[in-house]
């Protein structure tokens, strides 16, 4: 019997809290944190770092 084949779907995991950082903490946030935390709600780690810290800002500030 096969397994089934993997896709590579991306899902977007609901956080019961979000993440507090401000606009400076993650333009001051090491790239091995942003990967860590995007990974952590399942959202894509791929692109360059200043992108990394828009799609954190953006999906994590409360403004």
């Amino acid at each position: 019997m096969e397994s089934p084949k993997k896709n590579n779907v991306s899902f977007f995991q609901m956080p019961l809290h979000y993440p507090r950082y401000t606009e400076k903490d993650y333009q001051d946030m090491p790239e091995w944190k942003l990967d860590g935390l995007l990974k952590e709600y399942g959202l894509p780690t791929h692109g360059d770092l200043a992108l990394q810290k828009r799609v954190c800002y953006g999906c994590f500030s409360l403004a």
